[in-house]
């Protein structure tokens, strides 16, 4: 027994789901389904903090740093797919946004027992990864106590970078070891301790917002547009040359030649046809703007 595990929120029955194994199909659904509008709820209370941490994030980006996710298991897992979208739809460097995990590459996969229990192995995959007072180290744990994440923080925090944590239960020892502290508590699970369910999709949700409003504020959207997104196989070239023409209202014909003289790049293909300008005009106002399409139209 460990009395202080057993007492986390994440870790209590859900007197809503006692009966859940004597149920049908539809009714289990129909219970997870209820348990999982409260994850909305939860995170617009908590929109407040969370823009504050996506202002750390844009502050980061604008100085040249980088974005880290740091967890264990599930939460390790969301951090590194939240992290891995980002190159193909917002074309930045697999660098800028990083996700760690816990035992490392094979725990993506398939459990590595007892590194999660490590707070040295948080601290040396920091090392390992350089960071440095410009970026910004977000652990995520819905215990909220996991020794992996805690050593990354406290690691992360002695090198002067911005530390954030996201966790699903209140007063966790994650409280202090950084900036902010996200306390998303969506109250027990459908099954009891399966913190993949709500404290999964809350974390998702988080990080979503988090990296969307920097990408963002950052000039990656234009109107609602994703504008940089990595034209890199079939599928996304078909999409930007949608979204060149949803941006313009070109003809198919003004979209292709935009696109090839562009070399794939959206933004400056936008210019190109918006501001009536030549490749390299459009590239030259992108680059005055600080890469905001609306910027450079100006």
């Amino acid at each position: 027994m460990n009395p202080i595990l057993d007492n986390l929120i994440t870790e209590q029955l859900n007197d809503k789901t006692s009966d859940i194994d004597n149920l049908s199909s539809t009714e289990i659904m129909e219970l997870i389904n209820n348990e999982d509008r409260l994850v909305a709820e939860c995170i617009q209370g908590l929109i407040p903090q969370i823009a504050i941490a996506a202002d750390y994030i844009v502050h980061a980006f604008q100085q040249g740093g980088r974005l880290f996710y740091v967890g264990a298991g599930t939460s390790g897992r969301i951090g590194i797919l939240d992290a891995s979208e980002c190159p193909p739809t917002y074309g930045t460097d697999p660098a800028m946004v990083q996700g760690l995990i816990a035992g490392g590459f094979q725990a993506i996969k398939d459990p590595v027992e007892g590194a999660e229990d490590s707070e040295e192995l948080g601290a040396a995959d920091i090392d390992s990864s350089g960071i440095t007072a410009k970026d910004v180290v977000i652990g995520i744990a819905a215990s909220g106590r996991t020794p992996y994440v805690l050593g990354a923080m406290k690691r992360a925090g002695e090198l002067g970078a911005v530390v954030i944590g996201l966790c699903n239960n209140p007063g966790t020892p994650m409280a202090g070891l950084g900036q902010l502290t996200i306390e998303a508590v969506v109250g027990p699970e459908v099954i009891m301790g399966s913190t993949r369910m709500k404290s999964g999709t809350t974390q998702k949700m988080i990080l979503n917002m988090l990296t969307t409003t920097a990408m963002i504020r950052i000039g990656k959207v234009y109107r609602n547009l994703m504008v940089d997104l990595n034209p890199s196989n079939k599928k996304l070239v078909h999409r930007a040359k949608r979204i060149i023409g949803l941006a313009t209202d070109a003809s198919d014909e003004q979209i292709e030649a935009a696109y090839h003289g562009a070399e794939g790049h959206v933004k400056t293909a936008i210019i190109m046809i918006l501001a009536n300008v030549d490749a390299e005009e459009a590239r030259s106002r992108l680059l005055a703007a600080d890469g905001f399409v609306r910027g450079a139209l100006q």
